[in-house]
């Protein structure tokens, strides 16, 4: 098992080194940038009509309620996309992106992520646009599509689009074992370790304490019942817990920022002056540091709110939302919440902690990033915070397992067809105890090529189809901001486009 995992650790390092290379970060931000262009800043210029049509209508009853079979409800199809990012990239991704890049890296996560809530609305615009029902007469979706159907209906094209189709499918399905599995699990196995067992001495099996073994069966048998009852059991978990687990965290978060008030200056000079160059945190040049923390505030924040990934696509496509631009909108929340809300507030409690030397930017000797939240928190609340994270982990991670075991059943829906996406959920299911015995490093390192590598074939055909998001927006905005009455762009298929008009015209006629 050792040297298998040290040959899997060496091929890996070599994928990643092309995977996150400058080529992948230029991508990400180059296409965020473009798509915040381009939409005339959306995210700003039309933030009160963005904010009143996501969250401020989750008690009105059609934003909660599906009554259609194949999909789900605009809430629920937000929870299941936040279940999935809300994981352990917004602990530990973030303790390791200020552990590794510096303070500076909290800079380039924001940037990152303000340029990524327009990346996300443009990949849900176009799920949901490129969209079709599939034999069991629900909705499938996701950069497959777009690619195969938009980027492939470009004068000689075809091919490539169908071929980067496939590639970005296969990549999903092996980034769902990695962010969307063997991560989350190793870092919930982690947390319970320290936080319940690091006095206890145990028994090993292979090598592997039995308490990794005893925590990866457990979690098996509970993701099995929830992901094997398909899309419908997953969202309607998702809606109930990822709300409570988001507030309750920024809430614990907010009092111990409130209780570290006096380092809150020194710390956000800190994060300002490590973003753009400040000597490297272990003596080198300023140009290493900068570096650094850009490197890993992409790609901390990629790997916690998904935006440039396409993931997150595959549940929005299944909402029962008629208009493209209104999942957008969600798509546009659900990166602000994600990383400008709850990935802040674990910054604030990391740099706040007294565990960071804020001059140098060096973790004080014996905190490792896979405790120091734990360890943060367990400074104002004794154990009980230390406790607090280890169930905040579990719930956050073991909830994104749940999200991504959909993302990678609609993947393999692609290649293979439903029969095929029925055997992956069983395969996923008992993976889930590989990720309890795998060295930390090489979980979290796994994850981070995947992520690079299929983002790099669903950024090449937002990009591809800006021109659609354009025609799409203005299309919106001219009939529900400006009043113009013109026809609207809802689905690239004729069926499709005739049935969301009668649903938009029942839903006017009813409003």
């Amino acid at each position: 098992m050792e040297n298998f995992l040290t040959n899997v650790a060496a091929v890996n390092d070599k994928v990643n080194g092309f995977a996150w290379g400058w080529f992948a970060i230029i991508l990400l931000l180059g296409t965020g940038l473009t798509c915040t262009v381009i939409t005339k800043c959306f995210q700003i210029s039309h933030l009160k009509h963005w904010w009143t049509n996501t969250i401020a209508t989750v008690f009105k009853k059609d934003t909660r309620t599906n009554k259609d079979k194949g999909a789900v409800s605009q809430f629920q199809a937000l929870c299941t996309a936040l279940a999935a990012t809300i994981g352990t990239g917004n602990i530990a991704g973030v303790a390791a992106a200020i552990c590794i890049g510096g303070p500076g890296a909290v800079v380039w996560m924001w940037i990152a992520a303000f340029l990524g809530m327009m990346t996300n609305y443009s990949e849900n615009i176009l799920g949901i646009y490129f969209r079709r029902k599939n034999a069991e007469n629900e909705w499938s979706g996701g950069p497959m599509y777009y690619l195969k159907d938009g980027l492939g209906a470009y004068k000689g094209c075809k091919w490539i689009g169908k071929l980067l189709a496939v590639i970005f499918a296969i990549f999903a399905i092996l980034a769902s074992f990695g962010i969307g599995n063997m991560g989350q699990i190793n870092k919930i196995t982690l947390n319970i370790q320290s936080a319940f067992f690091s006095n206890v001495s145990t028994q090993t099996v292979g090598g592997v304490s039995i308490v990794n073994w005893i925590i990866g069966f457990v979690l098996m048998v509970i993701g099995g019942f929830i992901i094997l009852g398909g899309l419908q059991r997953i969202a309607s978990f998702a809606e109930k817990v990822v709300p409570f687990m988001a507030i309750v965290y920024v809430i614990g978060a907010l009092i111990i920022a409130i209780c570290n008030f006096k380092e809150l200056g020194a710390m956000f000079a800190a994060i300002f002056r490590f973003a753009f160059g400040a000597r490297a945190l272990t003596g080198g040049i300023a140009g290493t540091a900068l570096m650094l923390a850009i490197k890993n505030g992409c790609k901390r924040g990629i790997f916690s709110n998904e935006a440039g990934l396409g993931s997150s696509v595959m549940v929005h496509s299944n909402s029962n939302v008629i208009e493209p631009v209104k999942q957008g909108m969600w798509g546009i929340f659900e990166v602000f919440a994600d990383t400008m809300i709850v990935c802040t507030m674990t910054a604030i409690v990391v740099l706040s902690s007294g565990f960071i030397n804020l001059e140098t930017g060096v973790v004080n000797e014996g905190v490792s990033d896979a405790t120091l939240v734990a360890k943060a928190f367990g400074n104002v609340f004794g154990m009980a915070g230390e406790w607090f994270i280890a169930v905040a982990v579990l719930l956050f991670a073991f909830t994104t397992v749940l999200g991504w075991s959909h993302y990678g059943s609609k993947a393999v829906e692609y290649l293979f067809g439903i029969t095929g996406a029925k055997i992956y959920r069983v395969f996923f299911v008992f993976m889930m105890i590989s990720g309890a015995i795998m060295t930390s490093s090489l979980a979290w390192d796994i994850s981070d090529t995947f992520n690079g590598l299929m983002m790099i074939p669903n950024l090449i055909g937002v990009l591809s189809l800006t021109p659609l998001v354009i025609k799409i927006t203005k299309n919106y905005v001219d009939r529900n901001i400006k009043g113009k009455d013109i026809k609207p762009i809802l689905s690239a298929f004729d069926d499709v486009q005739k049935e969301m008009e009668d649903k938009l015209k029942a839903e006017k006629e009813n409003a």
